[in-house]
């Protein structure tokens, strides 16, 4: 059954229209006509059972039935702290980190980032992911719908941070001693720092290990910047999580 997302207040036994790009979507990508039964959610952990009620030109009203409440949210919460990426690497990063189950994303700009982002530019690109993640749970079942946050710079994010902290904080390395198994299992959550094409440099690495974040190696073979902290999400979610 397709799932989309409802950003304001779903009436109960009500009716409400879908904003544009979902209604854009339902029309030309799922091909919904009046009477087909949909999935309404408003990202806060409450789906809606609806049917589709008139379509219009370039609108389609839906007529709302029972709300549910589903939890399909990880056990254990994981900030993932992802270096800007070119290209579509960063969109497919954000896609599957929602899959499986990261409950904030946090984008930076390193030194060694290949994309320089700023100003309208910027928010444009926040706004894009964002919509990545909404489209990611629709998809994947979600119903609660992760932040982007504001393009921050690695030294005024990592400056920002408590020293200290309850979550787990990791710092993927491909030359890290440590691995996943030598952990303890965290009293809250996770901080997942995930560096650009390049890696980290010297300042970034020390800068974060002084807030506390333990270098993780994920085996012996370097992983791509789009794949790395999705293989770790993976095996926080097996380990601690959900799988």
């Amino acid at each position: 059954m397709p799932r989309l997302y409802f950003p304001d207040d779903i009436p109960a036994h009500g009716e409400c229209t879908l904003p544009q790009a979902q209604a854009h979507h339902a029309m030309h990508v799922l091909r919904l006509a009046a009477g087909d039964a949909v999935t309404l959610f408003d990202g806060r952990g409450t789906e809606y059972a609806a049917t589709v009620a008139r379509v219009g030109r370039r609108e389609i009203t839906v007529r709302i039935a029972d709300a549910r409440p589903v939890d399909r949210e990880s056990p254990l919460p994981v900030t993932l702290a992802q270096a800007v990426s070119s290209g579509e690497r960063m969109d497919y990063t954000i896609q599957k980190a929602v899959e499986l189950g990261v409950a904030h994303i946090q984008p930076i700009a390193s030194q060694r980032s290949v994309v320089r982002l700023n100003g309208e530019r910027a928010e444009k690109r926040i706004a894009h992911w964002q919509y990545v993640v909404i489209a990611a749970c629709e998809q994947c079942g979600r119903n609660v719908v992760p932040e982007v946050a504001p393009l921050l710079s690695f030294m005024d994010w990592i400056g920002a941070l408590p020293v200290g902290g309850d979550e787990l904080r990791l710092m993927l390395s491909p030359h890290a001693a440590k691995n996943l198994e030598e952990l303890s299992r965290p009293a809250t959550g996770a901080m997942l720092l995930a560096g650009p094409e390049g890696g980290f440099d010297p300042g970034e690495i020390e800068a974060a290990q002084a807030r506390g974040f333990i270098a993780l190696r994920l085996g012996p073979r370097v992983l791509r910047t789009e794949t790395a902290a999705l293989a770790a999400l993976a095996a926080l979610q097996l380990k601690w999580g959900d799988f």
